[in-house]
């Protein structure tokens, strides 16, 4: 049974989810005000709204499913998205590429430059490509550099090499009496020669 409050309006919870339902009727008729459902960024945040979604874009970028996406839907075609690539270079820069996780997303924008690259990753086959060379890259990398990396020991003073045991003495073996030449009987070879031969 619901429970009715002093006042005699409804329970506490259901005016919530009024209130909610209310925020979000609003918040989607601004999203549609504004155009194919983009939200107008704020600039009273002093641009850390723009500032997360590039962001994010840009380390979309490190992932060759995502570049094949949209070179599939075809949004290399478009030049102001081949402009605003361009435009993403600024990462780059130190003061920015220290907020970026994912380093590959660097190479990709570089790439991405060359119409040829944009035009290649619309095929299936240079997705599977980059996608595999990434995972190689991932799999070796860190064993690789630490190669590079570590400091290796000095080499010590070779240590003497350690003494020869005495050579053992040969045991000495009777000498083996050797058969006169018409007394050995003729081996497995021989018989089949003769045996042969006629």
């Amino acid at each position: 049974m619901a429970t009715v409050s002093q006042e005699g309006g409804p329970p506490p919870a259901k005016k919530q989810a009024e209130v909610r339902l209310q925020q979000q009727q609003q918040q989607e008729k601004q999203l549609s005000t504004t155009g194919r459902g983009v939200a107008k960024l704020n600039e009273t945040d002093g641009g850390r709204q723009r500032f997360i979604l590039e962001l994010e874009f840009v380390q979309l970028l490190a992932n060759p499913t995502y570049i094949h996406y949209l070179a599939q839907n075809r949004y290399f075609d478009d030049e102001a998205f081949v402009g605003y690539l361009k435009y993403l270079l600024y990462w780059k820069r130190p003061e920015y590429a220290k907020f970026i996780v994912y380093p590959h997303a660097f190479f990709f924008l570089d790439l991405l430059q060359s119409a040829h690259f944009r035009a290649a990753m619309a095929h299936p086959a240079n997705k599977e490509v980059a996608h595999r060379q990434q995972f190689y890259f991932w799999k070796h990398y860190r064993n690789n550099r630490l190669k590079h990396i570590l400091p290796r020991p000095m080499p010590k003073d070779p240590a003497p090499p350690p003494p020869m045991p005495p050579p053992a003495s040969t045991p000495v073996l009777p000498p083996v009496p050797v058969k006169p030449e018409g007394t050995t009987r003729a081996g497995a070879g021989e018989r089949r020669k003769r045996k042969y031969a006629n």
